[in-house]
C-alpha cells in the first residue's frame, strides 16, 4: 500500500488556511458593496459582471486553454461553483427574510461530508458532523431574525445553490489541476464558463444592462477584481492544499465578515446573542482546520494505479 502524505504542519499549513480564508472574507463585503454602490434589482446582472470580466482577465494572463477532458470538467465546475450558484444564491437572498439564506449556506460542510464518501471515498468522522452542526448554529444566531412565513422556491435555491457550490467544491477536489496548470488558469476557465452561462439568462430575465454611474463602475470594479478574480484563485489554491472539508469549514467566514462590516461600517447593531454566534462559527471554523483527516475508503476506485494517483491528489500538501 502506498502510503499517503501528511497534512501540513506548522507555517506552510497556516499560511494555507489564512490565504484561503481570504475568499470568504472578502465575499463577505458582497452584500456592503450591492446595497451601497450597485443599482438595485440587478442580481444577475451583477452575478455576470462579476464572473465574465473576471474569467476574461484571467484567461488573458494564464495564457492556457482546457485541454481534452479538461473542456468539459472545466464546463462542469463553471456550472456548479459560478453558474448555477450566483443565480440561486441571489434568488434566496432575495426571496429570503432575515438572512436565513446565510444560515442554509453554512451547512456546505455537511453537504461535504456527505459527498466525500462516494466522491473522494472519505468516511466523514463524528467530530466532522458535530462541527459542521455547531458552525449552522452559530451562524444562524448571527444572522437569523424572525419573520414572516417562508418562501418555498426561496428555501429550495438556497439549498441548491448550497449543493452545487458544495459539489463544486468536491469535485475540484477529485478531478484536481491538469499537469503544469496553476490556480490562475483553472479559475478562469470556471469563471468564464460560469460567466457565459449566466448572460443569456441575465439578459433573459433582467433585459438591458442598466446605466451605471461612478460608484457602480467602483462597486463592479471591485466585485471582479477583488472579491471574484483575486479571492477565488485564492479559493482553488486552497484545495489544492487543504482537504475539502478544511476548505468548507473556512465558508462561515462570509456571514461573519458581513455581520461585522455592517456593525463597523453600516450602523448595524450586534446583540448579546449575535456576538455567542459569532463565537461558535469561529470556534467551529478554527475546529475545521484542526480536525483529523477522516480514513478513506479502500475500495472507492478500482486498480491500484488509480487508488494511488486519488490518494495522493486528495492528501493536502505544503504551500
Amino acid at each position: 500500500m502506498t502510503a499517503t502524505r501528511s497534512a501540513p504542519t506548522g507555517g506552510p499549513a497556516t499560511r494555507a488556511i489564512l490565504l484561503t480564508a481570504l475568499a470568504p472574507v472578502s465575499w463577505g463585503t458582497t452584500y456592503a458593496v450591492t446595497t451601497e454602490l450597485l443599482p438595485p434589482d440587478r442580481p444577475l446582472f451583477t452575478g455576470l459582471m462579476r464572473a465574465l470580466p473576471a474569467g476574461l482577465l484571467l484567461l488573458a494572463s494564464a495564457g492556457v486553454l482546457p485541454k481534452g477532458a479538461w473542456w468539459w470538467k472545466a464546463a462542469v465546475l463553471g456550472a456548479l461553483n459560478i453558474g448555477a450558484f450566483f443565480p440561486l444564491l441571489f434568488l434566496s437572498a432575495y426571496r429570503l427574510p432575515g438572512g436565513l439564506a446565510a444560515v442554509v449556506g453554512s451547512v456546505g460542510p455537511l453537504f461535504v461530508a456527505g459527498l466525500a464518501g462516494p466522491l473522494l471515498g472519505r468516511r466523514p468522522t463524528a467530530r466532522t458532523l458535530l462541527t459542521g452542526m455547531v458552525a449552522a448554529l452559530g451562524v444562524s444566531l448571527v444572522v437569523l431574525k424572525a419573520a414572516g412565513a417562508l418562501d418555498p422556491l426561496g428555501v429550495a435555491a438556497a439549498l441548491a445553490s448550497t449543493a452545487s457550490m458544495s459539489t463544486g467544491t468536491v469535485l475540484t477536489k477529485r478531478w484536481g489541476r491538469p499537469e503544469g496548470v496553476g490556480p490562475l488558469a483553472l479559475t478562469g476557465w470556471q469563471l468564464t464558463a460560469g460567466g457565459l452561462l449566466i448572460a443569456p439568462l441575465a439578459l433573459f430575465v433582467e433585459g438591458a444592462p442598466p446605466a451605471l454611474d461612478a460608484p457602480a463602475v467602483g462597486g463592479y470594479l471591485y466585485l471582479a477584481l477583488v472579491n471574484t478574480a483575486l479571492a477565488y484563485c485564492l479559493w482553488f489554491r486552497g484545495m489544492g492544499h487543504l482537504s475539502a472539508t478544511q476548505v468548507t469549514f473556512l465558508g462561515p467566514l462570509s456571514p461573519l465578515t458581513a455581520a461585522v462590516l455592517g456593525w463597523a461600517a453600516l450602523g448595524e447593531t450586534l446583540t448579546p446573542l449575535q456576538l455567542a454566534g459569532m463565537v461558535l462559527a469561529f470556534g467551529a471554523t478554527v475546529a475545521g482546520q484542526l480536525a483529523p483527516a477522516p480514513r478513506r475508503k479502500a475500495s472507492w476506485r478500482t486498480g491500484a494505479a488509480s487508488d494511488t494517483a486519488g490518494r495522493e491528489r486528495d492528501a493536502p500538501v505544503s504551500a
